[in-house]
């Protein structure tokens, strides 16, 4: 998937995600446990459009599964108003693969509706852990039509 030969990448190639988000994100994924946990990073603008990321939006997975998710739907109407109302945008979606890679499943890539956002996965499997810093796998990704790139994180 992250092997792009071929493919021209659509772009952003690097994000800032803030260290405070990252955190917020991975322990609303501990807390979900056993089941994957998902929400939302916002925006100024979609990443795709060099957006910034300035805030985390927890949700509440639907199908309160170890397996899939799916942000519930007054959930996500609250968030769509209150980032429009802003003028905001859905900057990245955001889940947690429980027991496998921070990479996207078939399921994830068939479910990408927002060609424009990140999809930003964090793993809590000990192997997807930073050999360096023991910090649990996250990673991010422009998912376009069936096409999945890597987007480089960095701390904001």
């Amino acid at each position: 998937m992250s092997g792009d030969a071929g493919r021209q990448h659509p772009g952003p190639d690097s994000v800032a995600i803030p260290s405070a988000i990252r955190e917020a994100i991975v322990a609303h994924a501990r807390a979900a446990l056993p089941n994957e946990a998902c929400g939302l990073i916002i925006g100024d603008r979609p990443a795709a459009d060099g957006g910034v990321a300035l805030r985390w939006m927890p949700t509440r997975n639907r199908a309160a599964s170890p397996y899939r998710y799916e942000i519930d739907s007054d959930d996500l109407l609250r968030a769509t108003i209150e980032t429009d109302d802003a003028d905001e945008d859905f900057w990245a979606i955001v889940h947690s693969h429980v027991a496998s890679p921070a990479r996207p499943s078939p399921t994830d890539i068939g479910l990408a509706f927002y060609p424009d956002a990140l999809y930003v996965l964090v793993s809590l499997h000990p192997d997807e852990a930073d050999p360096e810093t023991g910090k649990d796998g996250l990673r991010a990704w422009r998912i376009v039509g069936d096409q999945v790139f890597e987007v480089a994180i960095s701390d904001g």
